[in-house]
């Protein structure tokens, strides 16, 4: 029994065990270095580690990530519908409150309940024309400002959006109605989010719920306690005032409060010539009243400009110059008081032009004062032509005189542009598109801009065409 029980065993005890343990002595032999044991044992004990902590660092992953989309389910999901989409002109002018140059560009244009999405591509992105890896330029919304604007493009139906951390983009379109209803579209989005402060809370309350952890509560409140670093030498500046220090600082106080309130006025500093009225953004008046005129010299020089040399010239008044050379003439115009527009730096009619159009769109009331807006809407909407004639030109010779002056020797300039109409292609229709909005406006914008535009083109249209029996005499 003894023998038979050894001989049984004896076969078996060797097979596994001597198996095992020749290939391990045999994978320790045959390494080549200290470095290849070091390595084989290290991956061994890495093994049986990962046996042990696999399961605990899944369940901690899997647990954020349940919290996180239980959390954020409701946040995020109305945030990926897109509510509008198509094309539009697109120019970036500022990033993180930094200045650009301003460069326009055809984007295809996304609008989601939170952010908007500028494409390069020429095709819709939800197609499969994209290169892997393209990540559109996004606009975060929330605590976004919108406003039409005419100072930052000579382009009509621009409206800028201005981000919380400082980025601005413009948005054109020549179609009225389309541009109209992004607008109001990108406005209501932004309407319907939560203002700057209520964003940043909830990007805070994002990130903890994502993190769970106890150590990122603590450095968020250490960090709202602590000072960054760029900030401690102030902030040890400011601990080593002591009382007396306050005390002195009072007195500065007090001092600076008498002198501001003893500095010259405005009105004196203009009297002593230390100041200078300004030609562009005052009112029309303010300036005939300062030049002793019912119109302004820049007016006449400018008309005179153009009758000279660019009543010829393709496109005039439609045609933008160079925007840095006409802020220019605008500064030259508002500091100096003699102003000759045949010198050579502007020569280009196209910078005339620009700064005429851009003297009448910033005067803080346009020459068709606000409160005889509705009037002329009424009276252009009139169908006997005969009526409508008579009620704009009794409309007329009720504004103020230097409105009426300005107004006249204006209009007679662009009825010369439009008589070449065969050479330079601007009919009265394209000046009063041009004209339009720059010269008529109303002092609020509602929303029926796009019905508003294109009254404001009829009315400048139709003085064009029917100039001598608006502006002459009853006789004729």
């Amino acid at each position: 029994m003894e023998r038979s029980t050894t001989s049984d065993t004896a076969p078996e005890k060797p097979n596994p065990s001597h198996h095992s343990t020749g290939a391990v002595q045999m994978r320790i032999k045959n390494a080549n270095s200290h470095h290849d044991r070091l390595s084989q044992s290290k991956s061994m004990i890495l093994s049986e580690n990962i046996k042990v902590t696999e399961p605990v660092n899944r369940h901690r992953r899997n647990h954020s990530q349940h919290n996180l989309t239980l959390a954020d389910i409701i946040s995020t999901q109305d945030h990926t519908v897109v509510e509008k989409e198509g094309y539009l002109l697109k120019a970036k002018i500022a990033d993180g409150g930094k200045k650009l140059r301003k460069n326009w560009s055809t984007s295809w244009i996304v609008l989601t309940a939170r952010k908007i999405e500028f494409y390069k591509e020429s095709k819709q992105p939800t197609l499969t024309n994209l290169k892997p890896g393209y990540k559109p330029e996004c606009v975060d919304l929330c605590g976004a400002r919108i406003e039409w604007t005419s100072e930052k493009s000579s382009r009509k139906n621009v409206f800028q959006i201005t981000t919380v951390s400082g980025n601005e983009f413009l948005l054109q379109s020549d179609i009225d109605f389309l541009i109209l209803d992004w607008f109001h579209a990108i406005k209501n989005a932004i309407d319907r989010l939560p203002k700057e402060r209520i964003c940043t809370s909830r990007n805070l309350e994002f990130k903890l719920r994502r993190s769970s952890s106890i150590e990122l509560l603590n450095s968020l409140d250490t960090e709202s306690k602590e000072p960054k670093p760029e900030h401690r030498k102030s902030l040890i500046f400011r601990l080593n005032y002591s009382a007396s220090d306050t005390n002195d600082r009072n007195r500065v106080k007090s001092r600076l409060k008498k002198f501001i309130s003893r500095r010259p006025s405005l009105k004196t500093l203009q009297e002593k010539g230390l100041i200078k009225d300004q030609i562009f953004g005052s009112h029309l008046h303010l300036v005939c009243e300062h030049e002793k005129s019912t119109v302004p010299q820049f007016v006449r020089q400018c008309i005179k400009a153009v009758e000279r040399r660019g009543l010829d010239v393709d496109g005039i008044y439609r045609v933008s110059g160079n925007l840095a050379t006409i802020q220019k003439l605008r500064f030259v115009v508002n500091q100096e008081e003699k102003l000759n527009l045949d010198d050579s730096q502007w020569e280009d009619i196209h910078v005339v032009t620009g700064a005429l159009k851009m003297f009448f769109r910033e005067l803080p009331e346009p020459l068709f004062p606000y409160c005889f807006f509705e009037q002329f809407v009424e009276a252009i909407k009139i169908q006997d032509n005969a009526t409508r004639i008579k009620s704009i030109r009794s409309l007329v010779e009720k504004l103020p005189r230097p409105n009426y002056d300005t107004m006249k020797i204006l209009f007679e300039h662009l009825k010369k542009i439009a008589a070449k109409e065969s050479v330079n292609l601007m009919s009265t229709q394209s000046l009063g598109i041009v004209f339009g909005p720059t010269l008529l406006r109303p002092e609020k914008e509602t929303g029926n801009m796009a019905v508003h535009m294109l009254y404001q083109n009829q009315i400048v249209e139709l003085m064009l065409s029917e100039y001598s029996k608006i502006f002459g005499s009853e006789e004729d």
